[in-house]
């Protein structure tokens, strides 16, 4: 279970970006984070694993409380917290295998990790966890010659190779198409729930939040505006999270694109045979 009690960041400049958040993720619960650039939702999810520094408040991860750490205790702290990135962050010159199993970084000593000698237990786990993203065949691929939906499960991959007790996802859909972005977030949702892993998913795209988050927290300002399952994100929810829009007409062009999309990959491969 993770719990942030008036979690809060102000930088140096006096810009406040989060301000007395305070949130509950149980086991096995996936909340979607949404809200404006600026509004928070990255700052939030770095300062779980301090990444960002915060200044003021609690992260409780399973009652071990992140913030008061020092930085031995930290690293090892974060050998718990499995991070996927919006740019996938990998090693482009190293292989699908070997960035996988730099998930296993914290947990082995420098010099097997600098001579690339895992243990045999973690090479046994890295193919497996390949198996399940359906990215086994391509194990000995460098990760620069993948797609960008390859390279996301990658990431995932990577993450669950430390064994984490929580998932922080930021922004897994930004750089990939419709298709492929429902592809992973239905691959994030199955591991989760076959892990019993609480998750806390940064998403700009509010209908696949809808679509795949069992909760929706959504941030404005640093500050938290909406927390509920996504059957109440209303109109008025969305106005108070994101200003005025005609959300009607948004989620038609949404769909619109959408179909646009699947009608241009349509006539490529009518074309290509």
């Amino acid at each position: 279970m993770l719990i942030l009690q008036s979690l809060s960041k102000t930088y140096k400049t006096g810009d406040t970006a989060l301000s007395e958040v305070s949130l509950t993720v149980p086991k096995g619960q996936i909340m979607g984070l949404i809200g404006p650039s600026g509004a928070g939702k990255s700052t939030l999810i770095r300062c779980i694993n301090r990444l960002v520094e915060p200044t003021g408040g609690q992260v409780l991860l399973n009652d071990v409380d992140l913030v008061g750490l020092g930085k031995r205790e930290l690293r090892q702290q974060r050998r718990r917290i499995g991070m996927i990135f919006q740019e996938y962050a990998l090693v482009e010159r190293l292989t699908v295998m070997e960035n996988v199993l730099s998930g296993r970084l914290g947990y082995v000593p420098f010099w097997r990790s600098y001579l690339r000698r895992f243990p045999a237990e973690d090479i046994t786990r890295a193919y497996a966890l390949l198996d399940r993203v359906g990215l086994l065949q391509h194990a000995d691929k460098r990760a620069d010659a993948l797609s960008g939906g390859q390279r996301q499960r990658v990431g995932i991959a990577r993450a669950l190779a430390q064994d984490p007790e929580l998932l922080l996802v930021d922004e897994p859909t930004a750089s990939l198409d419709p298709k492929t972005s429902r592809q992973i977030m239905r691959l994030l949702i199955e591991i989760c729930a076959e892990r019993g892993l609480p998750a806390i998913v940064n998403i700009h795209d509010v209908p696949l939040a809808q679509q795949f988050m069992q909760r929706i927290v959504g941030l404005r300002a640093g500050r938290v505006v909406f927390d509920g399952s996504p059957d109440l994100l209303t109109q008025d929810a969305l106005t108070t999270i994101y200003g005025e829009e005609d959300w009607n007409a948004m989620r038609k062009g949404d769909e619109e694109q959408t179909a646009a999309e699947a009608d241009a990959r349509d006539r490529i491969s009518a074309l290509a045979r």
